[in-house]
């Protein structure tokens, strides 16, 4: 593992600079980017100004015409490149997963897999048939075809910052847009600046990506800049709406990934310690930062026991200390949120809950939590806790526990643990949710999917796949053409 002096002195590139038109000065105010395991000083990043996005818009702007007139080919290549690179030195982006955004080695990993995928899927959508021929009363070809929507604005998480940003990114890129990220702050170089220095180094034109760090006044800036015509968010439900609600006046496409409370239904005939593997892997990972973590356990009474047992076992042992020493789990990304957590396990405690491993913490290190003997009304059950939390439920009553899932105002994700496989796939039926995993965990992506939720979890385009992208980063253009000049009565 590459530790932390070796990541300082790895990103002069980048030291106090933006990227738009290449690493330029930013007019804003440069900020520090911590090690949130060490308080380690890893870097200090520019920032954006109001001014610097509407340089970056005018340019992206001009630079989109030429992009997007260029041969599919020529687009595909830029991504298939950047794959190869990343691919042959996964280290240059997991480095900074790991330590700046607190994430352990294994799951750095996976999810510099995802951004090669990403990077390759894209490739394929650029070459992907887009649009279709329309049957016409008039004797004239009559046509439906997808075109770029021209400067696409995407605003990422710190949480899974790298898949988060290029899952936007490479599609929207790879169809002809351009494309404004505005990543976390607490994850601008994973997020966004190691990304444009891959893209960069692939050969992508300069000015079809700007990268441009700042907080939430530029991100408002951003969503209500006339010339940005889209707007791809991932983040929190709460902040999601602000943004819905900026965008309506202006009648701008958003594309909204939320936040999820996702359940975990354990049928009577699972086996609960296979079940409570699957269930602290959901809860646990990364710290359970996950919009698709596992935040509601629903255990059938007769199993219960069993599957708590199971679910302590592996939270007392799972070790939790600095992922640049090698620990698989790391610290919460801040105060703050760390705050908001133990929060939630005191209000669920409150509430009549008992912890049965966990709810103590050393700095932003957050033991894996257990909590059970939970009502429907407790804050624990009903709230995104985003730590490292299993809320445990007994029921006794499938349709009960139906109900319980689809009472949650978030509809992202849900696991089904049975060895009746075929019985999961009938109950999806009745669950009200974007994704449902049959005997695996609610925490799971592909970069050839259509991701995305429904209810308050998501609104507008999915990810992934060529259809969800074309649907997402494109706009539909009829076209029709015919021999002869139409003839009218006047």
């Amino acid at each position: 593992m590459t530790n932390e002096a070796q990541v300082r002195t790895e990103t002069s590139v980048w030291t106090e600079k933006i990227f738009s038109d290449g690493w330029t000065s930013g007019s804003g105010e440069a900020f520090d980017v911590i090690a949130p395991g060490s308080g380690t000083l890893l870097d200090r990043v520019g920032s954006a100004s109001s001014d610097d996005l509407d340089r970056a818009v005018s340019s992206a702007s001009i630079a989109q015409r030429a992009w997007g007139a260029q041969p599919y080919a020529a687009r595909a290549a830029v991504m298939l490149r950047a794959a190869q690179i990343l691919e042959a030195d996964p280290e240059r982006l997991a480095r900074f997963i790991v330590a700046e955004g607190g994430a352990g080695a294994g799951k750095a990993a996976f999810e510099v897999g995802l951004v090669v995928s990403e990077l390759q899927e894209a490739a394929a959508v650029a070459s992907h048939p887009y649009g279709e021929l329309l049957r016409s009363a008039k004797s004239r070809t009559s046509i439906a075809r997808r075109v770029p929507l021209g400067v696409v604005g995407v605003i990422s998480p710190f949480n899974f910052p790298a898949i988060l940003s290029m899952r936007s990114v490479a599609p929207a890129l790879a169809l002809g847009n351009a494309v404004i990220l505005k990543p976390d702050p607490r994850t601008t170089i994973s997020g966004g600046f190691a990304l444009a220095a891959l893209l960069e180094e692939a050969g992508l034109p300069q000015g079809v990506l700007h990268v441009l760090p700042g907080g939430g006044e530029l991100g408002g800036a951003l969503v209500a800049h006339p010339d940005v015509p889209c707007i791809s968010f991932t983040g929190s439900t709460a902040a999601g709406r602000r943004i819905g609600e900026a965008a309506a006046p202006l009648l701008k496409r958003v594309h909204l990934e939320l936040g999820g409370n996702n359940a975990m239904l354990v049928l009577p005939d699972a086996d609960p310690v296979a079940a409570a593997s699957v269930g602290a892997w959901g809860s646990f990972l990364h710290q359970g930062q996950i919009c698709m973590t596992t935040g509601r356990h629903l255990v059938h009474r007769s199993l219960a026991e069993q599957y708590v047992a199971a679910l302590v076992e592996k939270a007392d042992a799972i070790p939790v200390g600095d992922p640049v020493e090698g620990a698989p789990l790391g610290p919460i990304i801040d105060e703050r949120q760390r705050d908001r957590v133990h929060g939630l396990v005191e209000s669920a405690t409150a509430a009549g809950a008992t912890i049965a491993a966990g709810g103590e913490y050393d700095g932003l290190y957050y033991r894996p939590t257990v909590l059970t003997d939970l009502a429907p009304d407790n804050p624990a059950w009903v709230e995104e806790i985003f730590g490292p939390v299993a809320p445990v439920m007994v029921y006794d009553d499938l349709d009960e526990a139906i109900d319980i899932i689809n009472a949650s105002e978030y509809g992202l994700s849900v696991s089904i643990i049975t060895p009746n496989a075929y019985r999961g796939y009938e109950l999806a039926d009745r669950i009200h949710s974007g994704a449902i995993h049959i005997n695996d965990a609610t925490v799971d992506d592909e970069a050839v999917i259509p991701f995305g939720g429904v209810k308050a979890s998501g609104v507008g385009g999915r990810f992934g796949g060529p259809h969800a992208s074309l649907e997402t980063f494109t706009e539909t253009q009829w076209i029709t053409l015919q021999g002869e000049v139409e003839r009218y009565p006047f």
